[in-house]
């Protein structure tokens, strides 16, 4: 049994099942009770920001489908343990579950590193196909299982940006000797064109701009960017997101905190992230073009990346790939699968095209 001062806290007893129909999930738990389980989540974002607040809107969808007998309270980075060391805490049982980008992890588990950021990879409509559908999920948790901890996806962000710069990038030879915060596969792109890469949490990058520690950096998309601030200090914005093309955040818990849920508990946390995961498909849009027009009030210069510049960085991650997948069995096997899932979805939508030749 979990034996941490912050395993499943239960209070109450049972009052027996009850016959529910399934399409009653969201308004009434599976099985009557009022025994309350409460869990704290140590969540690697802030509150203020986009992110943050998704965790928390996850912790009020679960108590509610749950009819409260799920209590999850999301705490900020540094309340219970610092950001980059949520995994390890989980993984020891130091507290109960985590909310994370999983590409934090990707030098413990590779194949974080491909559901973190993938560059020039598939959309996030390709990519959430492949992890539910496509047995993606499955290989992720074989990687989690030697570290005690269940994973349950929880959230996809499409493409980000290719981020803040004091100046702008015109060419592959402006990547030499910058100092940027960057994190996963993309900062192993950038080192090979030169680049001195930082990995901080999102909540030190301001401060790090702010002070000359670093001359660039890379974190979201606009709508979570605009609240970071960083258009105070660099006013250069790069795109397209070539290194993220989709990332996913998940609920991590002690695998033996998982067990003690009931089933119920644990449907109706994986119920709670797939909705989730479709509201920031569908609010995310939005949310771009709205901060996207904040920024263009404020003189924020937007530009893209140059051909010369993508085909470099193409070239680069080429040799990352290369020396990174052939040191890791599971994550060539995850790449694999996630490339013949989008190959189906490519010959789709080369039959479904509607682009013509008028005559």
């Amino acid at each position: 049994m979990f034996k941490s001062k912050h395993r499943v806290r239960s209070v109450g007893g049972f009052f027996g099942v009850a016959s529910i129909a399934c399409s009653a999930i969201f308004a009434t738990p599976l099985v009557a009770q009022d025994k309350v389980t409460k869990l704290d989540i140590a969540s690697v974002f802030g509150t203020s920001n986009y992110l943050g607040q998704k965790a928390e809107k996850i912790a009020e969808d679960i108590k509610a489908i749950s009819g409260g007998t799920l209590d999850m309270r999301v705490h900020n980075p540094g309340d219970l343990v610092p950001a980059l060391e949520v995994f390890n805490s989980v993984s020891s049982g130091a507290v109960p579950v985590g909310f994370d980008w999983l590409g934090y992890w990707g030098g413990t588990i590779p194949v974080t590193g491909l559901f973190g950021g993938l560059p020039f990879g598939p959309n996030a409509e390709v990519f959430n196909s492949w992890v539910f559908d496509g047995g993606g999920v499955e290989i992720l948790q074989r990687a989690y299982d030697p570290y005690g901890v269940h994973v349950v996806p929880c959230m996809i962000s499409p493409p980000e940006t290719g981020g803040w710069y004091s100046k702008e990038i015109t060419g592959p030879e402006d990547f030499d000797g910058l100092t940027i915060r960057i994190a996963g596969y993309g900062a192993k792109v950038l080192s090979k064109l030169g680049a001195s890469t930082q990995l901080i949490p999102g909540g030190e990058i301001y401060l790090a701009l702010e002070r000359g520690r670093i001359q660039a950096a890379e974190f979201a998309t606009p709508m979570i960017d605009i609240a970071m601030g960083f258009d105070e200090v660099v006013d250069h914005y790069h795109f397209p997101g070539w290194h993220q093309r989709s990332n996913w955040d998940s609920l991590i818990f002690n695998q033996e905190v998982w067990d003690e849920l009931s089933s119920t508990h644990q449907l109706q946390v994986e119920l709670a992230c797939r909705a989730n995961i479709q509201r920031a498909l569908s609010d995310h849009m939005p949310l771009q073009a709205a901060a996207m027009d904040t920024f263009k009030g404020k003189g924020v210069q937007f530009h893209r990346f140059s051909d010369e510049t993508m085909e470099a960085l193409s070239n680069a991650w080429d040799e990352v790939r290369t020396e990174e997948f052939a040191k890791d069995e599971l994550l060539q096997e995850a790449y694999d699968s996630l490339m013949k899932h989008a190959a189906m979805f490519a010959e789709w939508d080369k039959l479904q095209d509607l682009s013509f030749a008028p005559e």
